[in-house]
């Protein structure tokens, strides 16, 4: 992967050819809107399948997270539900209990094995289907197709000095955290992929991670 020079990685999208500057300004929204709203009648039924077998546990069919956006703006990232209603408890519980679990939570903010996650949440995850519900994202513009990974406010702190280069992009549905990275990367993968994917900006990288995110969901490994 390509290695950038922190000092100057956080303006990349910014300066660099005119290509690059227009498609992040202009071209990548452009993009953004056309696929979202070419596949939202596809996605829409379907979302609206799955919150309904989502609902028969007795909880809520949807849940959303804050989420740290471009230039800091927080905004609520949704998913389906696919966990049980005192995730929170729970987890808190599992990790009082076992250090290995908690080790695991505080290097990568996963668990191999997640107390919370339901039956159906586990197949949700590990095809992304519990994603869907983010293309309302993309279209309110808290989110793009494809970006970085979005993250909590405690996990941008993990990112340091690199802080600056995640807040110039928008998060992503889908990204070379996916393609590449998926539930295996710790956080310094994260951050360079994040890299590598703010030099190479422009449309056909989008393209490309795009059709390679469908292949990816042909052989789930996502949690």
């Amino acid at each position: 992967m390509a290695h950038l020079d922190l000092q100057s990685s956080p303006h990349l999208i910014h300066k660099g050819p005119l290509a690059r500057r227009y498609y992040a300004r202009y071209g990548k929204r452009a993009l953004d809107l056309i696929l979202a709203l070419t596949l939202l009648p596809i996605l829409a039924p379907l979302i609206a399948l799955l919150w309904g077998v989502v609902r028969l546990d007795g909880g809520l069919g949807l849940f959303s997270h804050t989420r740290i956006g471009q230039h800091g703006r927080r905004f609520a990232c949704w998913k389906l539900r696919t966990m049980v209603p005192d995730a929170e408890a729970r987890l808190r519980h599992y990790l009082d209990t076992d250090p290995h679990a908690a080790a695991e939570w505080a290097a990568t903010q996963k668990l191999t094995q997640d107390p919370r996650v339901t039956r159906l949440g586990r197949l949700l995850r590990r095809t992304s289907l519990d994603e869907l519900p983010q293309i309302w994202n993309v279209l309110r513009g808290d989110m793009s197709l494809v970006g970085p990974r979005p993250v909590t406010a405690p996990e941008l702190d993990r990112y340091g000095p690199q802080a600056p280069l995640y807040l110039s992009l928008k998060p992503g549905v889908t990204g070379l955290w996916q393609v590449m990275g998926r539930a295996n990367g710790c956080y310094a993968e994260r951050l360079q992929l994040d890299q590598t994917y703010a030099l190479r900006l422009g449309l056909w990288q989008d393209l490309s991670l795009i059709s390679r995110t469908a292949l990816v969901l042909v052989r789930p490994t996502g949690r």
